[in-house]
């Protein structure tokens, strides 16, 4: 029998001076079995960078990508279906990248491995060609911090400013400084 899903809650209090986005959010997480909360708490991450505004252009949903083929780690539609922003997690191959740029107009990869450079650097030249495939990497030693903040249930405050970002638990914060691994989409 296949094991299922993990869920995991959490409220999130968001302040992204560098967006002008603030809000709270309450956020429902199925974790896949195969999944560690290192990577979880990268898509909620990757959820609290890209979380639009306001619902005008669409919302940012959790996708099932880990069980789906076809589907993102998080995906925004806009109110009439269309893909206007595919998130992946981790290194995902070059097919599944450039099938999401043919798919979405913007594809971002939050990727957290030591080994996150070289993968790019390997791919990214042809990937970089579709033109809106933007790529991030959260170091590891700051991933695994943000790991230990994973409960069943979370209160997390999520502050971004000057692309520096705290996450807080009330009793453990973490600083994190996401990298720009690629250009600026265009």
């Amino acid at each position: 029998m296949a094991q299922k899903a993990t869920v995991f809650k959490a409220a999130v209090q968001l302040a992204d001076v560098d967006r002008s986005v603030y809000g709270d959010h309450l956020v429902t997480l199925a974790r896949h079995p195969s999944e560690t909360d290192e990577r979880m708490m990268i898509r909620l991450l990757a959820f609290a960078l890209n979380v639009p505004a306001d619902d005008q252009a669409g919302t940012l949903d959790f996708a099932k990508g880990m069980w789906e083929p076809e589907e993102a780690e998080l995906w925004q539609k806009d109110l009439t279906g269309r893909l206007v922003h595919w998130i992946e997690v981790g290194q995902p191959e070059e097919r599944r990248l450039v099938k999401a740029s043919g798919r979405a107009d913007r594809v971002s990869v939050y990727a957290f491995s030591h080994g996150a450079p070289a993968w790019w650097a390997g791919l990214s030249s042809r990937v970089g060609r579709a033109g809106n495939v933007d790529a991030w990497l959260v170091p590891s030693e700051q991933s695994r911090e943000l790991a230990l903040l994973a409960q069943r249930n979370m209160q997390l405050q999520i502050n971004r400013q000057d692309g520096i970002v705290w996450v807080a638990d009330g009793g453990r914060s973490v600083e994190i400084h996401p990298r720009r691994l690629s250009a600026e989409p265009r």
